[in-house]
């Protein structure tokens, strides 16, 4: 019985860290898939503006402000580092959005 009882308390604290364990690695790892997936959601939308201003307006944005004041782009800028290439006014420009 004692043998029982003092692998009982031996055994209680480590399941329990264990649990809490688990428990904070799946907290990660949605947080990290939230992340992801708003990091492609911003890139898409950077992506889509500029082709739409080149169907409106003949040209692709000069800059990444003019994505912003006429198309209502909204960018994080705590959470990410947009950089944007305009190469020229008729070619895709080069649009990178880094976590920070």
């Amino acid at each position: 019985m004692k043998t029982w009882d003092s692998l009982k308390k031996l055994i209680t604290p480590l399941l329990f860290a264990v649990l809490v364990l688990l428990f904070c690695t799946a907290v990660s790892n949605l947080q990290f898939g939230h992340s992801t997936r708003n990091k492609a959601q911003l890139e898409d939308a950077l992506a889509r503006a500029a082709i739409a201003c080149y169907a409106v307006e003949g040209i692709y944005p000069p800059d990444l402000q003019y994505l912003v004041e006429h198309y209502g782009i909204q960018i994080n800028n705590d959470l990410y580092a947009v950089k944007y290439e305009a190469i020229a006014s008729n070619l895709m420009p080069d649009i990178t959005v880094l976590e920070k």
